[in-house]
């Protein structure tokens, strides 16, 4: 565990059907905003973002290229706390670096991918 991820111990006590359900509850809802690296990366040409949000929010997922014009908008809606996967396909768009941001609430992170064909 690092210190930039700590986690909250839970202890939950019941019968196992019980436990089970909670445990699911607890592992699928983020204490923060998380945007993760895409994987695989370098990709060619289907590539997985997976982020997390800690309460329901608006969500934009939008791809940008090294000018910082935006060419595709992943994902544009109101979206429940959980975590979430995208995937994008780029085989309509050239090798090269590209980055992706993800705004959720007030919170907004960018990270880098790379295609590669």
């Amino acid at each position: 565990i690092s210190e930039k991820s700590p986690r909250q111990l839970k202890i939950v006590i019941g019968i196992q059907s019980y436990i089970k359900d909670r445990l699911n509850e607890i592992e699928s809802v983020p204490t923060t905003y998380i945007l993760n690296q895409n994987f695989p990366n370098p990709f060619n040409p289907l590539t997985t973002i997976r982020y997390g949000l800690p309460e329901d929010a608006h969500v934009t997922l939008k791809i940008y290229n090294t000018l910082g014009q935006e060419i595709v908008t992943l994902v544009d809606e109101l979206q429940g706390k959980g975590f979430k996967s995208v995937a994008w396909n780029g085989k309509d768009y050239p090798s090269g670096v590209y980055y992706y941001e993800l705004t959720a609430n007030n919170f907004t992170q960018t990270r880098k991918l790379i295609l590669l064909k």
